[in-house]
């Protein structure tokens, strides 16, 4: 009788947590089912019931250990469809690096003057480029960019000589992936909005570059899951097989 009781309770938690659109929307596909990249696309599209448009998001689970430096996997890659949303890029340059940010489509151009005016806590972009001549600078605001994810990384692109191929490759659609510890990968992908087949172009374009970025001391199964999402939406298990 009390496991009953607590099964009913818990039942009972659950639909508290969850609401019936969300239910109605886990109920529409098979969760044990692995699909193809297209069918997952497909089926995100059709399981996501907000209003708005929705972000779609890659989650890849890793057999990896990322406390070794060498299987801290991370990288950028260029969606073909982009992200379907405006990228505001800030760029840290000198003399004619700064007006060819600028043609390039940077939003915010600058030196010293730029990291005193983040130091002060404007935070109202979403990525940064800095030319090496001016880590000196960008390296002083380590402790704000840091926590963020915004300190330009030369191994992310971030820190280039060609700042202006950096900006519009952001602009574009240029996303980083980072594997957390516990072995995971989120990426956003592209909206909702987009057609199955844009959506699962991006998708692989992230899956192959993450399967090339295999660490050679990694042993057993490498890419052990793959799931997309909406906003708000349940998951979708993509099949691995075919990236493996």
């Amino acid at each position: 009788m009390a496991s009953n009781l607590n099964t009913n309770s818990r039942s009972a938690l659950d639909k508290r947590k969850r609401g019936k659109k969300y239910r109605a929307a886990v109920k529409a596909l098979n969760p044990e089912k692995e699909y193809s990249l297209q069918e997952a696309c497909e089926t995100v599209k059709k399981a996501s019931y907000v209003k708005f448009d929705a972000t779609v998001d890659l989650m890849m689970r890793l057999g990896v250990d990322p406390k070794h430096a060498d299987q801290a996997i991370r990288g950028a890659t260029a969606l073909p469809h982009g992200l379907g949303k405006k990228i505001r890029v800030v760029v840290f340059a000198r003399g004619e690096k700064l007006a060819e940010a600028r043609e390039a489509g940077a939003d915010e151009v600058g030196g010293d003057d730029l990291a005193e005016k983040i130091q002060k806590g404007w935070f109202d972009f979403d990525a940064v480029v800095a030319s090496p001549d001016m880590m000196g600078t960008v390296g002083k605001l380590g402790k704000v960019l840091g926590p963020r994810g915004l300190m330009p990384n030369p191994k992310l692109g971030t820190v280039t000589p060609d700042v202006a191929k950096s900006v519009k490759e952001l602009k574009a659609g240029r996303v980083e992936y980072r594997v957390e510890k516990a072995g995971i990968i989120h990426v956003p992908v592209g909206k909702v909005s987009f057609d199955a087949k844009k959506l699962a172009e991006n998708a692989a374009t992230v899956i192959e570059a993450v399967a090339k970025a295999k660490p050679s001391t990694v042993k057993g199964t490498y890419l052990k899951k793959i799931n997309l999402s909406s906003t708000m939406g349940p998951g979708v298990l993509v099949e691995t097989s075919t990236y493996r």
